[in-house]
């Protein structure tokens, strides 16, 4: 039985936070990436070149945390009827598989530079400050976005915030490159977009299999497990439970239980015991919904 009809959704302030996070980030990667490019032409830069790629790929994943944001805000439907929050994961996958694809690229793209090394320039002292000036704003952007994702429990804003920690990581790799060029090792600066590009496929196949395999019904892990498990064995009248399964929906975990009560019980008493067994589940963990069934013993 459902003791309670209604179901969780997205809460106003995750959403604003969420929302306000994003366009930070739309804006400095925005500005980050326009400048990256501009100098890393002028400077002649394959890795800065690469860095600017990556930051313009930042502006599509934030469009996809934007738009996951707003659809899996709404509540359940006739064509939804547990809601949307599977938007988030959706986008998620969606980040990843963009980041892979990027990554990707500037493999093919360093590869190609690898392969001729007698053309390689020497690049302009301008890319290393823009590789810095970079890793510096990266940095920053990345801790904010995690403390938005941690204080309002976002997974989806999670994957976004190490996007840009990413993004800082491969901005060191580009200033060292770019370093190493200057400093007379012509090979340092398509090498240095290599690491990029690597460090890029992993991040983007991290988030996709953690997204896929939440969207084909991933249980909750064993800890989760377990504190379900003891918030409903610890409600008066449960004298036991079974068949306990759970399954991920976008950040929040729908449930479904047996559980075991006095045979002697009235209707009303067993419905009111499985209705405070839910709301002790749903008050401490993040938890959609708890579907029930009670058995006698």
């Amino acid at each position: 039985m459902n003791p309670l009809p209604d179901v969780r959704t997205e809460t106003p302030d995750r959403q604003t936070a969420a929302r306000r996070s994003t366009w930070v980030s739309v804006w400095v990667n925005l500005l980050l990436s326009a400048a990256q490019l501009a100098i890393g032409l002028f400077a002649h830069s394959q890795a800065l070149i690469a860095d600017a790629i990556h930051s313009l790929s930042d502006l599509v994943s934030d469009g996809l945390v934007l738009f996951a944001n707003k659809h899996s805000a709404k509540g359940p439907d006739a064509d939804h009827p547990y809601g949307h929050l599977r938007f988030e994961t959706a986008a998620t996958l969606g980040i990843g598989v963009l980041l892979a694809a990027v990554g990707l690229g500037m493999l093919w793209g360093s590869f190609q530079g690898l392969q001729a090394p007698d053309q390689i320039p020497v690049v302009h002292q301008a890319a290393l400050y823009a590789a810095l000036l970079a890793l510096l704003a990266k940095e920053l952007l990345f801790r904010y976005l995690l403390h938005v994702a941690h204080r309002v429990r976002s997974t989806l804003l999670v994957a976004n915030a190490w996007h840009a920690r990413s993004d800082a990581a491969s901005s060191l790799v580009v200033a060292l490159g770019v370093g190493a060029n200057l400093a007379g090792l012509p090979l340092a600066d398509p090498l240095a977009a290599l690491v990029v590009g690597l460090m890029i496929v992993r991040m983007g196949w991290k988030f996709s299999w953690q997204a896929f395999n939440d969207l084909v019904d991933r249980a909750a892990d064993a800890d989760t497990e377990r504190a379900i498990r003891e918030h409903l064995l610890s409600t008066p009248g449960v004298r036991g439970i079974h068949d306990l399964r759970t399954r991920k929906m976008g950040d929040m975990i729908w449930v479904e239980v047996d559980i075991e009560m006095d045979g002697q019980l009235t209707i009303e008493a067993g419905h009111a015991i499985a209705v405070e067994a839910r709301r002790r589940v749903m008050a401490d963990l993040p938890v959609l919904d708890v579907m029930t069934h009670f058995d006698p013993v």
